[in-house]
């Protein structure tokens, strides 16, 4: 664990380091490099697991058994410091029912976060500024942002989101998978062109309070809007290079550019890195898995088990880590190591052989110094970029 502000760390926030020769003369180990550095994932989807009976993040569990990617001993095994947690809320009507419902889930959400963190004490701690990273990590707890996934719980009310930000909400999208009342969606209809007025507002009031905008999953029109609107840089929290697939859910190589232009990061997905193969027996469970909440412990046990053997079996695509390492490389060649980071979408579908649990992270690190990249490049792509991002936000704020 880390007891220090390293180099890259400190560049970000605009301090000096507190040990020059951490970005001087970097270690070859990978393995000192990656427990040296402060490591962050931008999308942990692991707060859904927590709705699981008798699932706890402080025990360790198995890709292949449960298929969840995330939990303290994994994190620990893997030497990531913590990330973004998510309150993920899925699409549905864009009606006052529908707000109300997708308003109860995001709560609720937002509140298991807070209980968990408050449930260990000793193992984690709530974030809410850039400094706060570095000092959680030299507290030997693990680092919990919030982020949501979705700005459809907001309803049509915006001062929902400075709720959300004052419980600790710290960087936020506006879409996921079908366009609602803030955005276009890359899988949904144009049904505003790219930002409503009121997603306009969600941008300016994002600023306002201080709130990471996200635009994955968000339309090419609705992310030229964001980017154009923004008095912060923006993130892609968890999105991928169309070079390498053309995927609706990848940028191209222009907007990429364009984000980083205005000092902006994208996290690399661990999705969309190539076709999708059939997947005919995974396809032929989904209704079963539809029900697994349902199920007595045991029961649900086996099925969750039986799921994640079916889906060792047919991976939704070819991508293996190799390929992951190829995305990476191509958005650092493009962009400079200022502007891309990890955000793998753990516990959300992300995951490819090679890298599909949290412990498998010190292998980018590995892969990142074999290409080149010094301890401090490499500290940048697992936290200094995002939390330069975040220190550039919060100086925006209040505007």
């Amino acid at each position: 664990m880390r007891h220090w502000i390293s180099g890259a760390l400190a560049l970000a926030l605009g301090a000096a380091p507190a040990l020059a020769q951490t970005a001087s003369a970097p270690s070859t180990d990978a393995a000192a490099v990656h427990e040296r550095i402060l490591t962050l994932d931008t999308h942990l989807d692991s707060p859904a697991n927590l709705d699981r009976t008798g699932w706890a993040i402080t025990d360790r569990h198995d890709v292949d058994h449960d298929t969840t990617q995330v939990d303290l001993p994994r994190m620990i095994e893997g030497g990531l410091d913590g990330g973004f947690w998510v309150i993920y809320t899925g699409q549905g009507p864009t009606d006052a029912q529908g707000y109300a419902r997708a308003l109860a889930h995001a709560l609720k959400r937002l509140h298991q976060i807070h209980d968990f963190v408050a449930a260990t004490p000793d193992s984690f701690a709530l974030a809410t500024s850039a400094a706060d990273a570095a000092r959680i990590a030299a507290s030997g707890k693990r680092i919990v942002y919030i982020s949501m996934e979705n700005g459809y719980p907001l309803g049509m009310d915006l001062a929902n989101l400075e709720a959300f930000y004052q419980l600790g909400l710290r960087m936020a999208g506006p879409v996921h998978n079908g366009s609602n009342q803030l955005a276009d969606s890359t899988n949904g209809e144009a049904v505003h062109g790219g930002l409503s007025d009121l997603g306009k507002a969600w941008v300016k009031e994002a600023n306002r309070l201080g709130i990471i905008i996200d635009a994955s999953h968000a339309a090419d029109t609705s992310f030229d809007q964001m980017l154009a609107l923004s008095k912060a840089p923006i993130i892609l929290s968890h999105s991928g290079p169309k070079a390498l697939h053309d995927h609706p859910r990848n940028l191209d190589d222009a907007r990429l550019k364009a984000l980083a232009a205005k000092g902006g990061v994208i996290q690399i997905n661990s999705l969309f890195l190539a076709p999708d193969l059939p997947r005919p027996t995974v396809d032929a469970m989904r209704e079963r898995m539809r029900n697994a909440d349902s199920l007595p412990p045991t029961e649900r046990a086996a099925l969750m088990k039986e799921w994640a053997r079916v889906n060792a079996a047919e991976p939704r695509s070819a991508a293996d880590f190799d390929r992951y390492m190829e995305a990476v490389f191509h958005c650092i060649d493009l962009l400079g190591v200022d502007h891309v980071g990890i955000g793998a979408d753990w516990d959300g579908g992300g995951g490819v052989p090679g890298l599909n649990q949290i412990s498998d992270i010190p292998k980018i690190t590995r892969a990142l110094l074999a290409r080149g990249l010094t301890e401090q490049d490499v500290e940048k792509i697992w936290s200094g970029n995002v939390l330069r991002v975040m220190a550039e936000v919060e100086k925006a704020a209040g505007g």
